[in-house]
């Protein structure tokens, strides 16, 4: 593409890479290790059920020896993006299934071997929501990130399959992902960088987890030599080559729940009356869902919008919105409208975020999403012997 297309001079910023926490090769987690991460759950704000479910996670994680490549049987492929595929495999030596997420990459021993030791910081990452992480290991020119199955998968194709997401849901996914964001940010000092739907992950359980937090500079270096990543959930502010700073993953979090709210990419803005009319009718239909940068089809959908022109709508026309029209709650419309505002500095941060009226809403109220996602993704509610 000339220089001519990138008037603006839009650009990705490049990430610092991190210092290697540990320079040693082996993946596994000693026990005495995972005992020391179980003591820590007693610096998290959990409820009983959270704690039971993190404890049963640490104790079947220390049953993982030492991963590598010929220990995994494939069952299926779980979808693919980000620089890699994902497939759900069984981890023979200790029966557990993984989502085992392969990412191909042309690089020198020393780069990988750093990437391992910075991906090792995410066996400190124990949260209710944060996707648990086995190991991570390099095998037949492939880096593999060994992590928690969710059974429902990500927001994109539960988004899919329900058309849109209903409101009392979103409150939750909402409650969860500043829950997130916020653990990362306080206890290990980690930006996620790449919040959209597809990196929030749900399970019959009712668990709503984010996965894919940028923790290794050099994997995320690396990748970008030949991946281009997501573009259509960045800030105006890293479009345009800012500092990179947690309000532009509020952003990111705000474009992400009005596409999940109206069922489609919010840029080009859709007609307000025509989506009030479909939200309230209820007539979305799984392909009318159109990826970013893409409009639904039909006679009066706007047209698709090219890369650039994608990026120049970011930067310098007004935020997407949610429809007013009483389809959806003014506490809604006015937490989207503060995650999207142009100006960094306007809009709040994590703890502001999460004593706004919507999130305290929703934090009052009890939704069965467990019920909902089962519904919507078909699935069996889990055994009550296997809820811990």
């Amino acid at each position: 593409m000339s220089k001519s297309k990138n008037k603006l001079n839009l650009k990705l910023q490049q990430l610092p890479q991190p210092e290697s926490p540990d320079p040693s090769p082996s993946n596994a987690v000693p026990v005495n290790e995972v005992i020391n991460l179980t003591k820590k759950l007693d610096g998290l704000d959990l409820d009983d059920q959270q704690r039971r479910r993190l404890e049963a996670f640490l104790h079947q994680k220390s049953r993982v020896k030492e991963l590598n490549g010929e220990d995994f049987e494939t069952l299926c492929e779980l979808g693919a993006g980000n620089g890699g595929v994902v497939t759900k495999v069984r981890h023979t030596p200790s029966g557990l299934i993984m989502a085992r997420k392969l990412i191909h990459l042309e690089i020198k021993a020393a780069v990988r071997n750093q990437i391992i030791r910075e991906l090792k910081i995410l066996h400190e990452c124990n949260s209710p929501y944060i996707v648990g992480f086995y190991g991570a290991f390099y095998s037949d020119g492939e880096i593999s990130i060994c992590m928690e199955h969710m059974d429902a998968g990500s927001l994109d194709k539960v988004m899919k399959k329900a058309r849109r997401i209903p409101e009392p849901i979103l409150g939750k996914i909402a409650i969860a992902v500043i829950k997130g964001l916020t653990y990362l940010r306080e206890k290990h000092k980690i930006m996620h960088r790449d919040v959209k739907p597809s990196n929030i992950l749900v399970n019959s359980r009712g668990e709503i987890k984010m996965c894919d937090f940028g923790v290794s500079g050099q994997l995320i270096d690396s990748m970008a030599n030949s991946f281009v990543g997501t573009r259509s959930y960045m800030s105006p502010e890293r479009l345009t080559g800012s500092q990179y700073t947690v309000h532009s993953d509020i952003w990111s979090f705000g474009m992400s729940l009005v596409e999940m709210a109206i069922g489609r990419y919010p840029i080009p803005p859709p007609d307000n009356e025509s989506l009030n009319q479909e939200i309230a009718n209820d007539e979305f239909s799984p392909a009318s869902v159109a990826p970013p940068g893409r409009a639904v089809s039909g006679d009066d959908a706007p047209k698709p919008m090219a890369i650039f022109e994608l990026l120049d709508y970011i930067v310098n026309q007004p935020p997407p919105r949610l429809p007013s029209g009483g389809v959806f709650s003014k506490e809604f419309q006015e937490f989207v409208d503060c995650c999207l505002q142009k100006d960094p500095k306007e809009r709040p941060d994590l703890y502001e975020l999460s004593k706004k009226p919507f999130i305290q809403k929703w934090e009052a109220e009890v939704v069965d999403i467990a019920g909902w996602i089962c519904k919507v993704m078909d699935l069996s509610p889990p055994k009550l012997e296997s809820i811990v």
